[in-house]
């Protein structure tokens, strides 16, 4: 298990990565689900704090395993063995989300989350013995990753309440450190255009579950309304914003912002709000039709809330960084004062439309301005 040459050519994200990503979609499906119905019934408080800790559960293995395969991916049967253990605790871990939403009880969740980490040491485990001048950092990956583990069987033993997100916050503290911790001195190889890949696909795929889920909503919509004119206009601009989305996310060259291990730190945990928020878009849509179809009773302006946040810190995440340092000072304008403006769409008696405006108003100033090269940029600055 030797470690990958971080200037292979033509490196690609395989096709076990792709399908490691469907199990990923199915627990981010079913958080995104439970987030939908708290905010429908105005448990807002409850409903975010959820889903922002599930999800960064989610989101941390995802990544962990991403950027172990970006260096050590030997694609033999262990590998493929050792991923599909994962795999498996992935699906524990969703069967777990709707209980650890609507009862506190995060048992079945820890299971699922402990089974995937457990099976990531043995990844390190296994890359160490034959990684030369890396194996000090493997190991502290390693035990890291197992010490934390503990941390999460005794976050069971915590009682529910603020106790609990306290508990919560210091050890997710100290489970994003071990990176950190583990790379300090050397630093594993990374391969800026397959990792870069990875996140982009995994974007794809939150993008389409909530295409998905927003479509099966408005499906289901059709049978309590008595007139298509709102229901066309929610699914005409969901498509708008979504496209939107997509085509600012994939304009900057996103290998350009991982060229140090202080850069990909940035790139990889600010990835967690670029994800969350994807995925949350679909849970506000959703929200909007509840109101419009009577079954949640929460004001126009509350509804649209839902929407706006996650478009608002979507474009905020993602032109942070990677946008900013690949743009000129009319992007740079634009797109933070756009997403700021996408928080005004409230006031609008329609949703979702002052949104879906601002994104192609973005997009169409993102196509008359292309990315500046790094070296032009820095000139400009100066």
């Amino acid at each position: 298990m030797l470690p990958r040459d971080p200037g292979q050519p033509h490196r690609t994200a395989s096709t076990l990565e792709l399908f490691f990503d469907l199990v990923f979609v199915v627990a981010v499906s079913i958080a995104s689900a439970q987030l939908h119905h708290a905010l429908s019934h105005g448990d807002f408080l409850h409903g975010v704090t959820s889903y922002a800790m599930l999800f960064f559960a989610i989101w941390w293995a995802w990544m962990n395993f991403t950027w172990f395969a970006t260096s050590f991916d030997t694609d033999d049967w262990l590998y493929r063995v050792t991923t599909f253990v994962q795999m498996g605790g992935v699906l524990v871990f969703a069967a777990g989300i709707p209980r650890a939403f609507n009862e506190g009880d995060f048992a079945v969740v820890v299971l699922g989350y402990v089974v995937m980490r457990v099976a990531m040491v043995a990844q390190w485990l296994r890359a160490s013995r034959s990684a030369g001048p890396l194996r000090a950092a493997t190991r502290r990956y390693a035990f890291g990753i197992a010490a934390v583990q503990v941390l999460w069987i005794l976050f069971l033993l915590v009682p529910s309440g603020a106790l609990q997100i306290t508990a919560f916050v210091i050890f997710a503290l100290i489970e994003i450190s071990v990176p950190v911790f583990a790379e300090y001195r050397r630093q594993t190889p990374w391969h800026p255009h397959h990792i870069t890949e990875r996140y982009g696909l995994f974007t794809l795929i939150v993008l389409g579950e909530s295409l998905l889920a927003s479509a099966n909503a408005i499906i289901d919509a059709l049978e309590k309304v008595d007139t298509l004119g709102p229901l066309i206009a929610i699914s005409v601009l969901t498509l708008v914003v979504t496209a939107s989305v997509w085509w600012i996310y994939f304009w900057p060259p996103h290998h350009r912002a991982i060229t140090s291990f202080r850069s990909s730190l940035r790139y990889g945990y600010t990835h967690y709000f670029v994800f969350a928020a994807a995925a949350a878009f679909s849970a506000g849509i959703e929200v909007e039709l509840d109101v419009l179809t009577g079954e949640s009773h929460l004001s126009n302006v509350a509804a649209s809330f839902t929407v706006t946040i996650p478009i608002a810190v979507f474009l905020i995440g993602i032109w942070w960084i990677a946008i900013r340092e690949n743009a000129d000072r009319v992007v740079n304008t634009v797109i933070p004062v756009g997403a700021l403006l996408v928080l005004l769409d409230p006031v609008l008696p329609i949703p979702v439309t002052l949104s879906a405006l601002i994104l192609v108003i973005i997009v169409v100033v993102l196509v008359i301005r292309p990315p500046v090269p790094r070296a032009e940029t820095l000139r400009m600055e100066t």
